[in-house]
């Protein structure tokens, strides 16, 4: 037999005949192929792969930042001039009405001379129009009334009545000549009231003067509106809503109202944003429709009732009335909000103009909704409760809009092919459904792990930097150096998790690179599916942001692998933008999204409130990182599962941490005000009396409002402690009585009370004093067997009187009540629940307001037994002495000093 002759094969050959599946003894038998591992790289060479991610990273976001910000303060906007066509709304006629109202005229507040002349002013322009329109098809009815009220109301979650007199409204219907006088009617309202110590230019001149510009465009156009529209000028808002409630209760065209645009600002400039909108669903979708500049989304309506502070659309819509509306709010430059800093200039020409060019179409629009019906109609046929509807804007241009049936299907589809995705095996991934599942379950932990540590890292930042620094906030004047400091800090949170995973993988060489992608993307994907859906089943209105994500960049790994083999490299430039091409339209939108909310919350950071040490320092700056990191995750984190090849390694992580430490040590050097972003303090020239004319105690008082206490202030202004004797940390002077802000309860729990720095009264202090003082005094008291019966053994009822002397420039009358009180003669004789003022035992907050009867109020009072009850009397006069101005004027410009004068006196009655 012949035997074919042996070939010697070399041990190299034998190795790769061995790897192309022979077990190295010729058998020919084929062994399972290995996995081929990533590939690992120099250090040197990972480093410039990482910077060069991080360097398209930034490339790709700075200009959607650069489009997010003109949207965010609406550069897309024109604004016109005072020599605009009389048929089109002009923001520079609008200005002139600001110019008067928080320019010319001084302090429009309650009890004031300016607030009269301001509604003095405010209805010779509506006399104009009047005569102008009587020419015309178009009725202009104007109508002066004196509100007087009182209600028990929740206000920031602490229970409060009030009770108030004189408060004047000025009132507009405007409506064809045939219309009748209970037809359903749309209410624009608007305050013309200021806050205490602020011009009030955009809150709420700005208002006013939007109401008046309009007003114009109707009678100048003779658009005759199918159904009647109601201008409310009110005049007590910043009282806690009296104007409106006023109003609502008492007005002869209270039944007609079917529809309420009430017009506020949180700020001096845009967005005009909608941040309440209901009952029912229809005042939304009319907005959906008309709205020239469309501002407005659900998530915006999921977070305003997280905000201490309210607007008269609760009185209108919630608690004193079922008009369905809209709650329109500037809400940017939030710096001047209720600060002597809140002027005309201030005003942002672009956001009027959209206010104004809104306001016209909507009343355009709401006018002619066949759902616009009066208090008669709606109570005889109330409309069926609808979830509300999902709506947002698309960079103030565009709405979209659809119904919580349409979202519940919409929201859900990702999600659904998320789970059938497992069932089906892309090319070059050979495993079964279950490993397939798993695979997409790992990528979704990772991506969630990544978004929580994108919170957690620059929260660690934050707090990092406040323990080695005495200062907090120094951001708020600055805002681009928290992005510096919270931004690298979260992109390196997201990254942590997926670098440790990679590391993993390498090392023990069990995925290949297509696994590796395939899981890390659908893993992302599935998170953002999730969580939409999440949202959605729960009635949150923010899940359409992960749907928007999750639907865009189901494709993107498609892309990825196509651009991949047209480059004919694994991670080229071309396929990574590839990927992240199909998320360039839910970035642009994060960036707008997330432009608002972190500039809105870092200026809100300078009213953060007092909370308790140690925590108080760390508040303001730990909110704003967990604010960053939040959206910092929701804007970028969906598209590093592939990008993550590039920056998921440890070189790029430590830059980023690094470059946040390095920006958090630069912070520390920054001054955290300005004039342009103020510190707030509160300051009181206090009197402690006895009665009418004895002074016990004098002494000026000082609050703040933010992490940085009264003690930062005489730092930074040695001017001060000298003028005032003390020194500049304050110690050794006692803290102030909390009851000196009684007036402004509960807004005063907000505060962090400091120094109170005591002053000698000498006979020429006194002389300069009004006389009499503020004063309680008893008129009667009734005790007898019907009584006793009706309230229990024991019970009386004490007829009182408050005298509030010689003082004109009263802001408020509050009385802090503690003790066996029964009923009483406010609010219906119906009892608020009891407040607990900072360590005082549980009491009744009654706040008195408005020009009472010859400066008197006189109530009842039940106690249900003989114990006596405890009366503090506080009266917040806006009247400030010589000395009191003179020491305000030391103060700098980044200091916002919010200044009255009190009165205090305790009873036993």
């Amino acid at each position: 037999m012949l035997r074919k002759p042996v070939k010697i094969q070399s041990a190299s050959l034998k190795a790769d005949v061995a790897d192309d599946g022979d077990d190295g003894n010729g058998s020919g038998v084929e062994k399972p192929k290995k996995k081929t591992p990533l590939a690992p790289s120099s250090s040197t060479q990972a480093f410039k792969v990482n910077l060069g991610g991080l360097l398209f990273l930034v490339l790709l976001y700075v200009p959607l930042v650069w489009i997010a910000r003109r949207s965010m303060y609406q550069k897309h906007v024109t604004p016109l001039p005072a020599s605009a066509s009389l048929h089109l709304f002009s923001q520079e006629r609008a200005m002139a009405h600001i110019l008067q109202l928080a320019g010319n005229i001084r302090d429009r507040q309650q009890s004031t001379r300016g607030l009269h002349q301001a509604f003095e002013y405010v209805e010779s322009q509506l006399r104009n129009l009047q005569s102008k329109a009587s020419s015309r098809e178009l009725r202009v009815e104007i109508d002066e009334s004196f509100a007087n009220g009182s209600f028990n109301m929740v206000f920031l979650g602490h229970s409060i009545s009030n009770t108030y007199q004189n408060h004047r409204n000025l009132a507009v219907r405007v409506s064809a000549l045939e219309a009748q006088e209970g037809e359903a009617a749309v209410l624009v309202n608007g305050h013309l009231d200021a806050p205490l110590g602020s011009p009030g230019a955009g809150d709420c001149a700005s208002c006013v003067a939007t109401m008046l510009e309009v007003l114009r465009y109707i009678v100048d156009t003779n658009w005759i509106p199918p159904s009647p529209i109601v201008f409310l000028f009110n005049g007590a808002e910043e009282l806690f809503l009296l104007g409106a409630h006023g109003f609502i209760t008492t007005h002869k065209w209270r039944n007609s109202l079917g529809a309420v645009i009430n017009i506020e600002s949180t700020g001096a400039t845009g967005p005009d944003l909608v941040v309440q909108s209901g009952p029912g669903t229809w005042p939304s979708r009319v907005y959906a429709q008309s709205a020239v500049y469309p501002m407005a989304n659900t998530a915006a309506q999921d977070v305003f009732p997280l905000i201490p502070g309210d607007t008269d659309y609760r009185v209108f819509s919630q608690d004193f009335g079922d008009i369905p509306g809209l709650d329109i709010l500037f809400i940017l430059d939030g710096y001047v909000y209720h600060t002597g800093y809140d002027r005309p200039e201030k005003v942002g020409r672009e956001s009027l103009q959209a206010r104004g060019e809104n306001l016209i179409s909507l009343l355009q629009a709401f006018t002619s909704a066949p759902q616009l019906r009066n208090s008669t109609d709606r109570a005889s046929n109330p409309e069926p409760v609808e979830i509300r509807p999902i709506f947002f804007d698309l960079f103030g241009q565009w709405m979209v809009i659809y119904s919580q049936k349409v979202a519940v299907g919409l929201h859900l589809l990702p999600l659904g092919v998320v789970l059938l995705i497992p069932n089906y095996a892309p090319k070059g991934i050979h495993s079964t459904v279950s490993k397939r599942i798993r695979l997409v379950l790992v990528g979704l932990v990772v991506q969630a792990l990544g978004c929580i540590l994108a919170i957690i890292f620059p929260l660690f930042i934050a707090i990092l930097r406040l323990s080695v620094s005495s200062t907090a906030m120094t951001w708020f004047a600055h805002p681009w150096i928290a992005y510096a400091m919270f931004v690298p800090a979260s992109l390196a949170g997201l990254l942590f998790p997926r670098a440790i995973w990679y590391g993993y993988i390498k090392s023990s060489n069990k995925w290949e690179q297509k696994e590796l992608n395939w899981a890390s993307h659908w893993g992302g994907v599935a998170l953002n599916a999730l969580v939409s859906a999440a949202w959605t089943l729960l009635g949150v209105g923010s899940g359409y942001l992960n749907f928007f994500w999750a639907l865009f960049m189901m494709p993107a790994l498609s892309l990825f692998q196509v651009l991949q083999r047209v480059s004919g490299k694994e991670d080229s430039v071309l396929s990574m933008l590839g990927y992240v091409l199909p998320g360039m339209f839910p970035a642009a939108y994060m960036c707008y999204y997330m432009g608002i909310c972190i500039q809105f919350v870092t200026e809100k950071m300078g009213m953060s409130g007092t909370f308790p040490l140690p925590y108080a320092f760390y508040v303001a700056d730990g909110i704003l990182a967990i604010v960053v990191g939040y959206f910092v995750s929701l804007a970028v984190g969906p598209i590093l599962p592939i990008l993550g090849n590039w920056l998921a390694k440890p070189p790029a992580i430590r830059f980023l941490l690094y470059l946040s430490i390095a920006s958090a040590a630069i912070s520390s050097q920054f001054f955290p005000y300005s004039a342009a972003a103020p510190k707030r303090v509160i300051m009181s020239h206090s009197f402690k009396t006895s009665g009418t004319s004895q002074v016990l105690k004098s002494s000026y008082d000082f609050a703040t409002i933010d992490p940085n206490p009264m003690e930062f202030v005489w730092k930074n202004v040695p001017a001060l402690p000298p003028v005032l004797r003390i020194n500049a940390s304050s110690k050794g002077v006692s803290k102030s009585d909390h009851h000196v802000c009684l007036p402004i309860y509960p807004i005063s729990r907000l505060l962090t009370f400091a120094t109170e720095v005591p002053l000698d009264l000498s006979l020429q202090d006194m002389k300069k004093l009004s006389f009499p003082l503020p004063h309680l005094q008893i008129i009667e008291t009734e005790q007898g067997d019907e009584k006793k019966a009706a309230v229990g053994s024991g019970s009386r009822r004490i007829h009182l009187e408050i005298n509030l002397g010689s003082l004109d420039h009263i802001w408020s009358t509050v009385m802090n009540i503690t003790g066996p009180l029964a009923s009483w003669s406010f609010a219906g004789e119906k009892l608020p629940k009891t407040e607990s003022v900072p360590g005082g035992p549980p009491s009744y907050i009654s706040r008195l307001s408005g020009n009472s009867l010859g400066g008197r109020w006189q109530f009842w009072l039940e106690a249900y037994s003989l114990e006596p009850l405890r009366i503090e009397l506080v009266v917040l006069d806006q009247q400030l002495d010589e000395e009191t101005q003179r020491i305000i004027d030391l103060f700098p410009s980044w200091v916002a000093v919010v200044a009255g004068t009190s009165y205090l006196s305790t009873y036993f009655v």
